[in-house]
């Protein structure tokens, strides 16, 4: 079975206050992270929060990565979604948990876009 794309979801704990707080470090160690995954990356938008906290997203040709930060708690949660064979989701969500200075991470991957509409010759009806 063939899917269209990976995607990981990863719960990151542990993480360093002052990174997890920084737009800009972020910024660069997300990008870097889709790099490190042998990914081509096209745009990256981030946005810090008051009093704390980071959401952005990386825009790949191969998909995206995206994450929000709760410094306070020293969690981040980041989404890789890669397509294609030739980009490895885990190495981006490896590189992450290292920069972050992760205690702990819980990580869970997902295919996506498999094709499960015909079925012993029949095609299902969707509900």
């Amino acid at each position: 079975m063939n899917a269209l794309g990976r995607h990981i979801l990863a719960e990151i704990y542990g993480c360093q206050f002052d990174i997890l707080n920084d737009a800009e470090k972020v910024e660069r160690i997300m990008v870097k992270a889709a790099l490190e995954a042998g990914a081509e990356v096209r745009e990256a938008v981030f946005h810090k929060f008051s009093p704390q906290g980071v959401s952005g997203v990386v825009v790949i040709s191969e998909s995206h990565l995206a994450i929000h930060t709760w410094p306070e708690l020293g969690y981040a949660a980041v989404d890789v979604f890669t397509c294609g064979e030739t980009v490895d989701p885990w190495d981006a969500c490896n590189y992450l948990t290292e920069m972050f200075k992760a205690q702990s991470v819980e990580c869970k991957e997902v295919l996506r876009g498999i094709d499960n509409s015909f079925s012993c010759g029949k095609k299902a009806v969707n509900q």
